[in-house]
Formats: structure tokens, C-alpha cells, sequence
């Protein structure tokens, strides 16, 4: 074993998550490089496919020779790559747990009696329920409910995502704001980021969105805000993302599909289930926020959607 090695190697998946995101946070007294790192990570987010591939198989996955992975489990404190793999096998022993992504994997190996345009939806639909799936798989309820309490407590609340993320940003956004007040997107005053986070307080919360390949100013943006004393949640894709180190909560969902870019729709999924545990914890005034909009609404006539 080499010297620095882990001296008593996690035995759960849940553990092993957690040694990942203390890697990240530079919070477990070692070191892994950036690209053992992110493979670690990425067998930690997916323990179905790492307990039943080969390491020829793994290795080809993530671009690496075999023997990378050997020294990573040996780094980890394993015995070797065998020993690391028991961990991901014991953790899908529960079949009835990943039944739905073996229900979703042979869906995507069952032809469709469509036509092609048909397909190529169902192909989406199908991919994307492997997503939550896959989320599913790595919620942490403490996590979660700390996260419902900053969101339902905090007296300003602001949202940060650019490209494709600034979709889920503004829905974010709108939605929180139908059940609690001062939610709105970072820059929405177009006066630019720095300005935005001077203007925030020490308990205020930042939420910040990005995945592979990610934009380095959302990360920055997280890093800033964490300094100056804002709660920061990162909703991100993996353990090795750059959001999760300033993070005091980090949600990893997947995005894996034929979609010609990153695919959003597990993502929106995850927000409205994290939305639904906010207006929860809110109550009444939740509902007050809610039944105001609407009387509001009505009077002005404005549609509503």
C-alpha cells in the first residue's frame, strides 16, 4: 500500500461519494491529479456500470490504460482493483434499487415500432428517464433538506447559469419567486456579477448551475460568494465538477444523451422536485405567497403561464 494511502478504504457507495467530494474540497489529506480525480468520480456517480465492467472495459470508457485504475483503488487504500469493485457490486446487490436503469437499458436496446421521426423521441424520453434515474441514485436527504432550509430561509436568494444554463436559471428563478420574496438571477440588473455578489450579505444564498464542459465563471461566481460568506448550492453533473469545492450543498445529475447538446430534461426534473420541498417547508407562507400572485393576477387580468 502505497504510504499515503487511504489507511481504512470505504466500504459503501455512500462513502465513497463522500471521499470524492472531500478529494474535490482538497478536505481528505491526500491528493488525487485532476484526471484521477474525475474518474473517480465518474465511478462513484454510476456504480451499475462500475460493478459489472471489466477494468479493459472501464479503462476504454475513460481513456486511460488499466493500470490507472489499479492504482487508484490501490491509492484509495483497496488491495487492488478487485477489492475496489466489491464495493460497487454490494452496492447494486439490491436489485429492486437500480431497477429502473436496467428497465431503461433494455428499452434502449428494444427497436421501436415507430418510424424514424417517432424514434428519435422516444430514444430522448428514454435517455432522460435514465438520467433521473441516475440522480435518483445519488441523493443525499440531509443534503436536500439543508438545502430546502437555505432556500425557504435565506432573505435573498440569487440564481447563476449562462448558455443553456440560464434556461434553468430564469425557471428557477420564476418559480421560487411564486412561493418566497428577493429571488431573482444574479445579473439580472445587467450591471454584471461583481456588482451583483457586492451587493449580497453573509447568510444570503447563490445557486449556480453548469456542467461538462463547464464555464469557468459560473465556478469563479461560486468561489466569490462562498468568500464573502453567501450559502452557495451547485447543481451540477459530478463530484470533480469545479462548482462542488465552494459548494455547502452540490446535487450531481446527469446528462448523457443523443440530444446534439448537453440534455436539460433531468435537470428540470430535479428543480421542481427541489421547488416542491421549498414551498413544502415555506407552508402558509407558501400558499399566501401563491394565493397574492393570484389575486394579483386577476386584477390586472393578466394570463397566467
Amino acid at each position: 500500500m502505497p504510504e499515503d494511502a487511504v489507511a481504512e478504504p470505504p466500504r459503501t457507495i455512500e462513502d465513497l461519494r463522500a471521499l470524492a467530494l472531500s478529494v474535490g474540497r482538497d478536505e481528505a489529506g491526500f491528493s488525487l491529479g485532476s484526471k484521477a480525480h474525475d474518474v473517480f468520480a465518474k465511478l462513484v456517480e454510476a456504480p451499475e456500470q462500475s460493478a459489472v465492467r471489466t477494468i479493459s472495459e472501464l479503462a476504454d470508457q475513460f481513456g486511460i490504460n488499466p493500470s490507472t485504475l489499479t492504482r487508484l483503488a490501490k491509492r484509495l487504500g483497496f488491495e487492488g482493483f478487485s477489492d475496489f469493485q466489491a464495493v460497487f457490486r454490494k452496492a447494486i446487490a439490491n436489485d429492486q434499487q437500480y431497477f429502473y436503469s436496467r428497465q431503461a437499458g433494455r428499452l434502449m436496446t428494444t427497436p421501436s415500432a415507430g418510424g424514424a421521426e417517432v424514434e428519435v423521441f422516444e430514444q430522448l424520453a428514454r435517455e432522460t428517464a435514465a438520467n433521473v434515474d441516475g440522480f435518483l441514485g445519488q441523493l443525499d436527504a440531509a443534503s436536500l433538506k439543508g438545502a430546502t432550509r437555505l432556500l425557504a430561509g435565506a432573505r435573498r436568494v440569487r440564481v447563476h447559469g449562462v448558455r443553456q444554463f440560464h434556461s434553468l436559471a430564469s425557471f428557477l428563478t420564476y418559480c421560487l419567486g411564486m412561493v418566497r420574496s428577493d429571488v431573482a438571477l444574479l445579473d439580472a440588473p445587467r450591471l454584471g456579477v461583481a456588482e451583483a455578489l457586492s451587493q449580497l450579505e453573509p447568510g444570503d444564498v447563490v445557486i449556480i448551475a453548469s456542467c461538462a464542459p463547464y464555464t469557468r465563471s459560473v465556478a469563479e461566481v461560486g468561489r466569490v460568494a462562498a468568500a464573502n460568506g453567501q450559502s452557495v448550492i451547485a447543481i451540477t453533473d459530478s463530484r470533480s465538477s469545479p462548482l462542488v469545492p465552494p459548494a455547502e450543498h452540490a446535487f450531481f445529475i446527469p446528462h448523457a444523451s443523443s440530444f446534439y447538446s448537453n440534455s436539460m430534461g433531468a435537470y428540470v426534473v430535479f428543480c421542481e422536485a427541489l421547488l416542491n420541498l421549498v414551498a413544502r417547508e415555506l407552508g402558509d407562507k407558501a400558499l399566501n405567497s401563491l394565493a397574492g400572485r393570484e389575486r394579483l393576477i386577476a386584477e390586472m387580468n393578466i394570463e397566467v403561464g
